[in-house]
Formats: C-alpha cells, structure tokens, sequence
C-alpha cells in the first residue's frame, strides 16, 4: 500500500481555524493509520494506510475514500468543516518532477502547487491563463496548478482569491519548499 499526503486547507493560517498539530496526529493515529507525520503547522500530515482487515475496507484506501474519512473524522473531533486533499506520497514526487517552471525561480516563496480535488476543467484552466498579469504565469497538470509568482502571493490572482472566488475550484496551496518536504515525510 502507497504512503499518503493529507494537506488540509486553511488551518493555522493567520490565527484562523486553529488545529494543534499534536491532536491532529492523534486522531490520525486513532483511526489507525500508521507512521503519522507532519510538517509544519498548516496541516500537512503524512501517513501509511491501515492494515486492512476485511477486502471491504479497500474503499478507504483510495484518495476519495481517505478524503470522506478524514473531513468527516476531523469535523467530528474538532468541530469544523476542513476541506481535505490527499495524495499518495510518490505522486507528490511526480508533481516535483514535472515542473515546469524548474529552474526559473530564485525562490521557493515565487513557487507555489495548488492542490485540485479534481482535475481543472480546460474551459476553467483558459480562464486562468487569460487572466495572469505579466508577474505570474500557470501550468495546469491535471489536479495540479503550479504558479511562478515572481512578485509573491498578495498582488496575485492567487492572492486576490480569483481561483476561489471566480473559478469555484476546490484547492489548498502550497509553496515549493512545502512540497519538497512533502515528498519526504
């Protein structure tokens, strides 16, 4: 069984939706996934999948059964609705080895991932693509979207919640040096 990637979206960012990592890892580990690890404090958490005891456990072993699982485990203990994305750990890997933008950023704060719960419609990734400012450029890669933010975050359409607000796309973002220890958790 692969290890996982659960990126939650939105917590401990700017005294906001606040989640002690300590608990989180333990509510992982109460649900029985194994060798749980984080990174730090925005809900990052890496994890092996349960020993399965009955074939009809599969189900919880694929992104979106982990997805349904974690949102639901997570809203119980903490009383909030997170949105979840997960991803098995080599495709993170996969996701740093097809960057398009490697080697044309002088820092991981110009390089962002955001995370997709599904893959971008074409029609949603042309109005992201008319809509970047000379500062920023995007490649859509499946349930990826990597953004080269020569300027940083706030003046970007990222920052400015057009992925959010005018695409209607569930995400979590997260800058290069994240998904680099993402890869190794």
């Amino acid at each position: 069984m692969p290890r996982y990637v659960a990126l939650l979206r939105g917590i401990n960012v700017g005294g906001n939706t606040m989640i002690r990592m300590e608990e989180l890892r333990a509510m992982f580990e109460a649900l029985r996934f194994g060798r749980v690890s984080s990174y730090i404090n925005s809900g990052n958490i890496a994890f092996d999948p349960p020993d399965l005891e009955k074939p009809s456990e599969f189900r919880r072993t694929t992104e979106s059964g982990l997805i349904a699982q974690l949102e639901s485990a997570i809203e119980q203990k903490f009383g909030k609705q997170i949105s979840v994305m997960v991803r098995a750990q080599n495709h993170v890997a996969a996701v740093i080895a097809a960057n398009p933008f490697a080697g044309e950023f002088e820092s991981h704060k110009e390089m962002h991932v955001l995370f997709l719960l599904d893959e971008m419609p074409a029609e949603k990734a042309d109005q992201l693509m008319a809509a970047a400012t000379d500062g920023e450029r995007f490649a859509v890669r499946s349930r990826e979207i990597y953004c080269h933010l020569k300027l940083g975050v706030a003046n970007s359409l990222l920052g400015k919640g057009f992925i959010e607000k005018k695409l209607k796309i569930p995400f979590t973002a997260r800058n290069w040096r994240t998904v680099l220890n993402l890869a190794e958790l």
